[in-house]
């Protein structure tokens, strides 16, 4: 059984345009407050200016259209991160923590819809949480790096942490974009860069004390 993932190829009947009109149409409806759940295919159809027969020749439905969306966010978002290795130091995490807001807040609706969807489909669920895997194996990658250069100490955990550091730190980013002003987004990637790189990615070998 084929995965409903998958993108089905353009081909004649099947314009590349089309596929691209859909998915600008639907996250500007998105970005106008509408509710993914109680969007209809045939609003979206008619925002992107295409026949319904169109849509459906390039989705499967729309949990193949959210976890499309989706895909584009992570991709843009997942190669602003990978390219932060821990010898640029802090302030350039910061830099990058700064640009995945900024994307996080251009597509504030898709972030929203796959919340939403997730919260009761898991397929996307699942679809969503294997995506954040991405992000936690180059953070697992890297602090490996650190530990074996003895820069994280021998005791930590890196699985947790990675973990703990990627899931927590996308949590906060969607509150951030949905809780607060843009102004304030330069002090909150300040600050979780500083949790990341005081907490684990400059933590040197601690010794176990006994508590009295």
């Amino acid at each position: 059984m084929p995965s409903i993932t998958r993108r089905r190829s353009a081909g004649p009947g099947r314009p590349a345009s089309g596929e691209r009109d859909i998915l600008a149409a639907t996250r500007r409806l998105l970005s106008g407050g509408a509710n993914f759940t109680e969007l209809g295919v045939q609003q979206i159809a008619t925002e992107a200016g295409v026949a319904r027969s169109t849509f459906y020749a390039h989705f499967r439905d729309k949990v193949d259209l959210v976890m499309r969306l989706a895909s584009d966010l992570v991709a843009t978002s997942f190669s602003v991160a990978s390219a932060w290795e821990p010898d640029e130091g802090v302030d350039r995490m910061a830099g990058a923590f700064q640009e995945v807001l900024g994307i996080y807040r251009e597509h504030a609706g898709v972030v929203r819809a796959i919340n939403e969807v997730a919260g009761y489909d898991a397929t996307v669920r699942d679809f969503w949480n294997g995506r954040l895997g991405q992000f936690v194996d180059r953070t697992l990658a890297v602090l490996r790096v650190e530990q074996e250069a003895g820069r994280v100490a021998a005791s930590v955990d890196l699985v947790s942490v990675a973990r703990i550091i990627v899931i927590g730190g996308e949590r906060a980013i969607v509150d951030q974009i949905t809780a607060r002003e843009p102004a304030t987004d330069a002090a909150f990637a300040r600050e979780l860069a500083q949790t990341w790189w005081l907490g684990v990615y400059r933590r040197g070998p601690v010794e176990s004390r006994t508590v009295r």
